[in-house]
């Protein structure tokens, strides 16, 4: 889901994550804001969507899903991981906004959970929820629309529908062989020579899990997210589910040095990050 090591020496905040909502109403906001954005024609939406990705699977399936519903639903999911460069701050926020111009809801999974699962910030959930809220504010101060972006925690919502989340990660696991799991390790920014843990071979099924869970018509993430949600189509045809997973892959910042082929967390010099100054 994130790709990149995690640095610990990031710039955070630590106001409460449940803090008190605006004293406006959030659903009135709403509503004056999609008024002053102008209807766009199904060909217009099709194509600022598409220009999201550098590739999309399938092209057919986003046209008929477009004319059949007004309000489809993105998926885009990270693990909070340390500072944010600007292919996660800047590039995102454009992706996302295109997305909720054309009428998508962007629901912005924060996978506190997969992160300690992966062993970012040490394991240590508080330090990697710290994390998440400095994402989110970055996100705000570049300007990201919010109004029709949901913000959902992985630990709470998990835990809120358990019984409606493990099921489908034991179905995904049932479903597949253990090379086909490891295969998709890249998600991780891990590989299948790396020793793994337990958990982080469990991390594939949950992520493949997350797609259903969230009730994801697109799956919006990176090319190198791409493994995952491949394996999210084969489940729907294993398991006779009618509509797949259309996959709107986004195309990898390249790293500022020679042969980087994206920006990395765990290479400072690979990347710019969002609160670095100018020099």
């Amino acid at each position: 889901m994130a790709d990149e090591e995690t640095q610990n020496n990031s710039p955070l905040l630590t106001e409460d994550r449940h803090a008190e909502p605006s004293s406006e109403n959030p659903t009135q906001q709403a509503s004056n804001l999609a008024e002053t954005r102008p209807e766009l024609s199904l060909e217009e939406k099709f194509q600022l969507i598409r220009s999201v990705g550098e590739e999309c699977i399938q092209e057919g399936e986003l046209r008929t899903l477009l004319e059949k519903k007004k309000d489809p639903v993105c998926y885009d999911g990270f693990e909070p991981s340390g500072r944010m460069h600007i292919a996660q701050g800047v590039m995102k926020t454009l992706n996302v906004n295109k997305l909720t111009d054309s009428g998508c809801i962007v629901k912005l999974w924060i996978a506190d959970w997969f992160a300690q699962l992966n062993n970012k910030m040490g394991g240590d959930l508080k330090k990697i929820q710290t994390v998440g809220r400095y994402m989110i504010e970055i996100w705000k101060a570049v300007g990201m629309k919010l109004d029709r972006v949901q913000f959902l925690w992985s630990s709470e919502e998990i835990n809120a529908r358990a019984h409606e989340y493990w099921p489908l990660v034991m179905e995904v696991a049932r479903h597949n062989k253990l090379p086909r799991i490891l295969r998709c390790c890249q998600i991780m920014g891990r590989s299948e020579q790396d020793e793994l843990t337990a958990a982080q071979i469990f991390y594939p099924c949950m992520q493949c899990a997350d797609i259903f869970f969230l009730k994801a018509d697109i799956c919006q993430l990176g090319m190198d997210q791409r493994k995952v949600n491949m394996l999210a189509r084969e489940f729907c045809d294993d398991t006779k589910r009618k509509f797949k997973p259309i996959i709107l892959s986004h195309h990898m910042l390249s790293g500022l040095q020679q042969g980087q082929e994206k920006m990395s967390k765990s290479d400072p010099t690979s990347a710019i990050f969002m609160e670095d100054e100018e020099k």
